[in-house]
């Protein structure tokens, strides 16, 4: 039962040898903590027998409070808790800090089963986010088990998008796999997102995303039966691997081949595969292969004269980013995707859904900054003023807030042309605005970074702390503007579909 103290007494505690200090209404006995600090005993003894609420909000995020509870002693007798505590799947009050239909406006998408699923998976990867981080700081694999319980709540699948693969399944919120729509998943990636931990999101679920809809969409049903479950379980994992050293962008300059063996029933292939997302963990690749007349995609299992190496990124070595050499891999013709020298279809299919998760990510990364942007501006004092008292800072949060608002209602418009537009129709119309909204969401990643390192300081360059979220964003958003199409090609690409629909008889 907690213990009620008036600051009176609290002051009595003053010394190093007897040390409370008080945090909100909260009161800390820190004497055995003291030489245990990680910031030396000098802070704490200034505070000592003191409100101690300001200089620990200036200097620790509130996980911390919740870490160190054991230390908490009692409350403050007649006063009542001004700062409220994070308590797992909550929203956030903060402005902005969730996308409008969250913060009490009107919206013509979402209905009763998205705010449900919002509510029961952000219960959700709020218990497994320490884990997560924990997995990114160390650089490691995720662990089977980790996997194994998104699986479990069917979100490995989720991550895939609608379709007949999520039909009879009972998703979070109790949402039906029938009624599982684009909106839906994207609820699923800003949920994952908030674990702020992008190499180890890019090991989970990147390569998962890009790789999987190739079995889905061109495999055999053999195929179908055999893996994806092992998949969806988190049994499994599978990469994309299309890119090499010498071919990015340009798919048609890959020199990996398969040639077919003189019986025709497997061919061999050689070649290698560079900057491959989660190919260190993958048991299964999606490959993009040289056949005799044209490009082919293969499903290749990892076996013999499979191998691969971490690359070491400006993100967590946990993202499995891999070099990847096949070596006389023999591989059955069965395992082809798609007919033979028509990969370019495969390779082609899921671009415009690949881009379209990579949107959700860089929505979700600069609203959780610009949260924290808004959170620090408000306790961060600075020559006798708080940080937003500055006009300066506002007109950072106002820009950063714009950009990133019309960016995600440009998301949602595209979202719901997805929801209400036949495949054919989309890979008709859509390719070219996601190109452009990328595009513009990688820019704003870019402006959102500069605008909160310069509010955060020397903080927003500290991979631990206060500023670590900036840290990251301002560390990793580039993977954003490269990958899935460099903005240079997103800009090109967009116009040149805005071309190929121009009027011819439109003039001035």
């Amino acid at each position: 039962m907690s213990k009620f103290y008036t600051r009176e007494e609290v002051k009595r505690h003053s010394t190093e040898e007897d040390l409370w200090i008080i945090i909100d209404t909260s009161v800390y006995d820190m004497t055995d903590f003291i030489n245990f600090h990680p910031g030396g005993a000098f802070p704490i003894l200034e505070l000592a027998g003191k409100d101690a609420t300001d200089a620990f909000y200036g200097l620790h995020r509130q996980e911390v409070l919740v870490k160190y509870d054991k230390y908490k002693i009692g409350t403050i007798e007649g006063e009542k808790p001004q700062i409220d505590i994070y308590q797992s799947g909550d929203l956030s009050k903060v402005p902005y800090a969730e996308s409008s239909a969250w913060m009490g406006f009107k919206s013509p998408y979402f209905k009763e089963s998205h705010f449900k699923l919002r509510l029961a998976v952000r219960k959700i990867a709020d218990s497994l986010a320490a884990e997560a981080r924990e997995f990114e700081e160390q650089g490691t694999r995720p662990s089977d088990e980790f996997m194994q319980k998104l699986g479990k709540h069917g979100l490995l699948a989720a991550n895939i998008g609608p379709g007949p693969w999520l039909h009879g399944m009972t998703l979070p919120g109790g949402v039906s796999g029938e009624e599982f729509d684009y909106f839906h998943e994207m609820i699923v990636h800003e949920e994952l997102g908030r674990w702020k931990v992008r190499g180890f999101d890019d090991g989970v679920i990147g390569g998962m995303v890009i790789s999987v809809p190739t079995i889905l969409n061109f495999g055999t049903p053999e195929m179908k039966q055999k893996i994806i479950p092992e998949l969806f379980a988190g049994r499994k994992r599978m990469s994309l691997a299309i890119t090499e050293p010498f071919a990015g962008s340009d798919v048609a300059r890959i020199r990996t081949t398969a040639k077919r063996t003189a019986d025709g029933k497997h061919f061999i292939v050689n070649g290698v595969k560079k900057w491959i997302t989660g190919g260190c963990w993958a048991d299964y690749f999606s490959v993009a292969v040289r056949t005799e007349k044209g490009i082919s995609m293969l499903l290749i299992e990892r076996s013999e004269g499979v191998e691969t190496k971490l690359i070491k990124t400006s993100y967590s070595p946990s993202a499995g980013t891999a070099y990847v050499t096949f070596e006389n891999v023999l591989v059955p013709v069965e395992n082809l995707l798609g007919k033979e020298d028509h990969g370019f279809l495969v390779v082609l299919s899921n671009f415009n859904h690949e881009r379209w998760v990579m949107l959700t990510g860089s929505s979700i990364a600069c609203r959780l900054v610009i949260e924290e942007c808004f959170k620090w501006a408000n306790q961060r004092k600075v020559f006798g003023k708080r940080l937003i008292d500055q006009p300066v800072i506002r007109n950072k949060l106002a820009k950063m807030i714009s950009s990133l608002e019309s960016v995600h209602a440009w998301i949602e418009h595209i979202t719901y042309q997805m929801c209400n537009m036949s495949y054919k129709e989309q890979s008709d119309k859509l390719a070219g605005p996601i190109a452009l909204c990328k595009y513009q969401a990688t820019r704003m990643m870019h402006d959102v970074s500069d605008d909160a390192c310069q509010i955060f300081g020397g903080r927003a360059i500290t991979k631990t702390g206060m500023g670590r979220t900036v840290e990251t964003l301002q560390r990793t958003y580039k993977f954003s503007a490269i990958l899935g199409g460099a903005e240079e090609i997103m800009a090109d690409l967009g116009v040149r579909q805005a071309l190929k629909k121009f009027p011819e008889g439109a003039r001035l």
